[in-house]
């Protein structure tokens, strides 16, 4: 794991947040998240990132 990466609490790595725009889009509502363009892999915006985690949290 590099310094720019860190674990959230389901164990996944997320990037570093973006310093400015251009940011990537997040693959459920397309708004934009916090996270650089640049980022190869899934992305969610703060909104469904939340709700994802509620998603799995309860589904276990």
């Amino acid at each position: 794991m590099s310094d720019e990466d860190h674990r959230t609490n389901t164990g996944t790595v997320q990037p570093a947040k973006a310093d400015g725009p251009p940011y990537a889009e997040c693959v459920l509502c397309r708004e934009p998240t916090e996270y650089p363009e640049s980022y190869k892999g899934i992305t969610l915006c703060p909104v469904c990132a939340w709700q994802e985690a509620q998603r799995t949290a309860c589904s276990g």
